[in-house]
């Protein structure tokens, strides 16, 4: 299995991106695309977890593959707006684990009043 971290992806879609004059897009233009890129998501889930099946004429996508055009355009988007990604998830992780340590209940059967 093939194995990088979030700082070689960001490094390759860099490389990528900087081989075209018009280079990154705006952050507006980002956005549209990086919202286009979870509605085509939101559609494959559909079609394999939700009531609306596929037209016949539908060309097939998987869900792997929609989610590889978000995170595609999520880097894209870090990158042009210089944003280091691992640093953000483990802010993002941090802020969880603190947050929503007891939002939900645990495997172990720890509840917030178990702190000492």
């Amino acid at each position: 299995m093939n194995q990088k971290t979030m700082k070689i992806m960001q490094q390759e879609v860099g490389d990528y991106i900087q081989q075209f004059k018009a280079g990154y897009f705006s952050p507006l233009g980002q956005m549209a695309r990086l919202t286009e890129e979870v509605g085509e998501l939101a559609r494959e889930i559909n079609h394999y977890y939700g009531e609306k099946s596929k037209k016949a004429s539908e060309k097939p996508k998987t869900v792997e593959e929609e989610l590889g055009d978000v995170l595609f355009v999520t880097i894209i988007m870090a990158n042009s707006l210089g944003i280091d990604l691992t640093e953000a998830f483990d802010r993002n992780m941090n802020k969880f684990n603190q947050r929503d340590r007891y939002r939900f209940e645990r495997k172990d059967g720890q509840t917030e009043g178990d702190e000492e």
